[in-house]
């Protein structure tokens, strides 16, 4: 049993995000910042300052960091498409130097299962589907009790599931991908407005295309139960869930697809940083 807390780091598209969070899954300390920067180092010098000013001389445990993807190595490279300054950035290794603490990463999404299972709405769950609908679309799967990794750690991408085949190009260089039409960065750039002041037909747009890939994982994974996690997904609220549920249930047909499950992840903006946290414990196999 952990005594000590866990810092942990968020790394997305719009804001850098540190906590210090306790082994049971509460947050004592939290700051953030905006992730815009004019190159990579300027931006890993905001990471570090952000992550002294929550420790605040405090030791701890280890550090566990939620980052935007893709990587390499499992972890030990990153090359977030929405954050440019970083391709091929060793933020692990980095970070572990930089702070002379031991620090383990993983996908944000990846994390925000591993944290949903730890003190979520999948505690006890042993199939699930953990998503983020933000700036950017994600996943991660755990299958049998245990995060699907694959094979250099990037499992999960659902963003990358094409839902429109002649839609428009996504950040990847695919066309159609979910991402490329229902996440935060899509739906500013086809409205001109932010996804905050997004209309009622967009929501159910959105949520269409977010329940035709949840429909596609459920078949191939045969798992139970999907919760949807994101500031897009939270703020478009009950109207864009009840068009995942009914879009995900259309393309669903067989028998063990029937007792499907979709709901909000319960942990909500506290997700990204408990996920962090449970990313560290996942390594010592605590959670």
């Amino acid at each position: 049993m952990l005594v000590k807390d866990i810092l942990a780091v968020d790394v997305g598209a719009t804001k850098l995000a540190a906590a210090r969070v306790t082994s049971d899954g509460v947050i004592k300390k939290r700051s953030s910042t905006p992730t815009e920067s004019r190159n990579g180092e300027e931006l890993f010098r905001k990471l570090i300052s952000l992550s002294e000013e929550v420790l605040d001389g405090t030791e701890v445990d280890g550090c566990g960091v939620g980052s935007a993807g893709p990587m390499r190595n499992n972890g030990e490279e990153i090359s977030p498409l929405n954050i440019p300054q970083w391709r091929n950035f060793p933020l692990r290794s980095k970070l572990s130097e930089a702070l002379g603490i031991p620090v383990a990463l993983d996908n944000d999404a990846k994390a925000i299962a591993l944290g949903e299972g730890w003190v979520g709405a999948a505690s006890g769950h042993k199939n699930y589907l953990a998503m983020v609908v933000s700036t950017g679309i994600g996943g991660g799967f755990v299958i049998d009790g245990k995060l699907l990794d694959g094979e250099m750690g990037n499992a999960g991408h659902i963003g990358h599931i094409n839902v429109e085949p002649d839609g428009p190009m996504c950040a990847c260089g695919s066309n159609g991908c979910l991402e490329a039409v229902a996440s935060g960065g899509a739906i500013e750039k086809e409205t001109g407005m932010p996804a905050t002041e997004a209309s009622e037909e967009v929501k159910i747009r959105c949520g269409y295309f977010v329940g035709k890939a949840v429909s596609i994982a459920v078949n191939l994974l045969n798992i139970p139960t999907v919760l949807i996690g994101g500031s897009v997904a939270l703020g478009f609220g009950p109207i864009f869930l009840n068009q995942v549920r009914s879009t995900a249930a259309s393309f669903c047909g067989l028998d063990f697809t029937k007792n499907l499950q979709v709901n909000f992840a319960s942990l909500k903006d506290e997700a990204p940083l408990i996920g962090a946290a449970a990313v560290w414990l996942n390594t010592k196999g605590v959670n």
